[in-house]
């Protein structure tokens, strides 16, 4: 099995490892992004007030901004000295050392908490396209959906752990009759320590297989990772179907980037759950989004990258009127379930079908277009739901109803996106002499 999916000389340890990076930094988005520091952030920093949400909106918009910028030329580096192995570290330092520097925050603490989310989620983000960027190296071209599936379910495992962990800790921490000004910040010192010590495999075990390409005359580090990029940009019409597709990313994980950053204050908000009803919930969003990210993962192959991701947006559609409508608990747990399959399998098909139809020597770098697409995405989405929650008075089921339209869009632009032919034109590029001289 390795030898018909493993690209030659890939074993499958090397994989695992690959895979454990997901299963590390999937804590962060978890505890941090989805389900304790985000609510945390509104009700006990923000001290509840009605600009709260807004607030925590525009601090991971800014993180965002900042990676939408950098990304590209980030990759285009990587790429031309063969350095995403080191980047990735720098980046997992940087992103679990402010994660850590939470623990300072506490209520009223606007501006340092503000801080801190910018600067760990910027490494965060970081991170995550660099670790993308070897799955076209480890995985033959016909197994993209299946290996990335693999990693998608491993990583919500991880997110799982760190959550649980949290969630112990927490239910200990009200026992003994603590304040979430008491147990949040611990809860963020779990999370950094849980991702540091996960990571070790990838940097142990994972290689580094990309050389250093040749590199443009007369020029410095920065200039040549520009003027790559640039020449990616130039280059463009080359790689329509990725274009058209990233396009398509910009609006279908809008809304799933809303559901990441709030479904946990959409819980406490609209449904009046609980702290730890609340993370509950999100651990069975979790369980449901690795088993989505498996199963969705082992079929997209064979199915087609463009019908799988289809039908996750169709599901998506689904669990916005099913969460809008919901006035019970049980509804809501509904929406729960849809939102984790969808969540899984949506995250898992689209990372595949960009290593699809991505040239292998620029893998690094299209994944930095592929990062700046999401971060834009992970601005419009959160930021619409906080806009639309602000200007009505806190309306969260109107916000999520408004959000939802961004998964319309989505597959809306998907119809126009041909991926043998995209793929057709990524090997045509690997065929042809490097352009530097």
């Amino acid at each position: 099995m390795s030898a018909k999916i493993l690209a030659e000389g890939v074993r499958p340890r090397e994989v695992w490892a690959w895979a454990m990076y997901d299963f590390a930094n999937s804590g962060y988005t978890t505890v941090v992004i989805t389900a304790v520091f985000n609510a945390y952030f509104v009700s006990v920093v923000a001290q509840g007030k009605d600009w709260g949400t807004f607030a925590w909106s525009a601090a991971l918009a800014l993180s965002y901004f900042l990676v939408m910028v950098t990304a590209p030329a980030v990759g285009a580096y990587a790429d031309a000295f063969g350095a995403k192995k080191r980047l990735l570290l720098v980046t997992t330092i940087g992103c679990v050392a402010f994660t850590a520097a939470l623990a300072l925050v506490g209520k009223g603490d606007l501006y340092l908490a503000v801080a801190l989310v910018v600067l760990s989620n910027y490494f965060f983000g970081s991170g995550e396209n660099l670790i993308a960027a070897f799955l076209p190296e480890l995985a033959k071209g016909d197994a993209l959906g299946k290996v990335s599936g693999w990693g998608w379910s491993i990583g919500f495992v991880g997110g799982l752990v760190s959550l649980g962990a949290a969630l112990a800790y927490i239910s200990w921490a009200q026992g003994q009759g603590h304040e979430a000004d008491s147990f949040v910040p611990v809860t963020m010192l779990i999370t950094a320590g849980l991702f540091a010590l996960s990571s070790l495999p990838t940097f142990l075990i994972l290689k580094e297989r990309a050389l250093p390409q040749p590199h443009f005359a007369g020029r410095g580090m920065v200039a040549e990772s520009l003027s790559r990029l640039g020449d990616t940009l130039h280059h463009a019409r080359r790689y329509r179907d990725l274009a058209r597709f990233l396009l398509c990313l910009v609006f279908y994980q809008a809304g799933i980037q809303a559901v990441i950053a709030l479904a946990a204050i959409y819980a406490q908000q609209a449904m009046h759950f609980g702290t730890q009803e609340t993370i509950r919930m999100v651990l069975l969003v979790n369980i449901m989004a690795a088993a989505g990210a498996f199963v969705f993962g082992h079929f997209q192959d064979r199915l087609g990258h463009i019908r799988t991701i289809a039908l996750t947006l169709l599901g998506w559609m689904v669990m916005i009127l099913v969460a809008y409508d919901a006035d019970t608990p049980g509804k809501f747990w509904l929406a729960a379930n849809i939102a984790g399959l969808c969540l899984g399998s949506s995250q898992s098909a689209g990372r595949a079908l960009v290593g699809y139809l991505s040239p292998r020597e620029r893998s690094a770098e299209f994944f930095g277009l592929w990062g700046l697409a999401v971060k834009l995405s992970s601005i419009l989405g959160p930021l619409t739901y906080g806009l639309v929650s602000w200007i009505s008075g806190g309306d969260h089921r109107l916000s999520m109803l408004i959000t939802g339209s961004y998964f319309l869009a989505g597959l809306l632009l998907l119809m126009g996106v041909n991926a043998e032919r995209g793929r057709h034109a990524a090997l045509a590029e690997d065929n042809t002499p490097s352009r530097a001289s």
